[in-house]
């Protein structure tokens, strides 16, 4: 089954539902990052997902904020379970939260938002391509 929604019962503060990603208030100074199954084409986010998507995206991230580190500084706080359960309230690791946060979860430090989008693509086709051969 995917994971499509979460729910921690106001627990947390809901601050934000992105496309993929729920964002949570933890403190004054720190968010929870969930990366959810939710899948979307064209900013249209389908009714179903894909199983284990977030904890995918939850891995990827992680692997590229640590791998940067020495280059790039980053708002990761804290990636692993056992870091993410030990900065949350203690009714978070009851199983009902506990299996929507499990390996989807990330503290990070509260910033300015840069509103910037990236999209990785593995070929280009349609009007995207004739604009590509086109300009560049």
């Amino acid at each position: 089954m995917s994971l499509t929604e979460t729910n921690l019962d106001g627990i947390l503060p809901l601050i934000a539902k992105g496309k993929v990603r729920d964002i949570y208030q933890v403190d004054d100074n720190s968010l929870l990052f969930v990366a959810t199954d939710r899948i979307s084409a064209y900013d249209v986010i389908m009714e179903n997902g894909v199983k284990d998507k977030g904890k995918l995206l939850t891995q990827l991230s992680v692997f590229w904020f640590d791998f940067l580190k020495s280059e790039v500084l980053n708002h990761l706080i804290a990636s692993t379970d056992e870091e993410v359960f030990a900065k949350l309230p203690e009714e978070l690791s009851e199983p009902k939260y506990k299996s929507q946060l499990s390996k989807r979860a990330l503290i990070v430090k509260k910033h300015k938002l840069i509103p910037l989008e990236v999209i990785v693509r593995g070929y280009i086709t349609g009007s995207a391509w004739k604009e590509y051969k086109k300009s560049g």
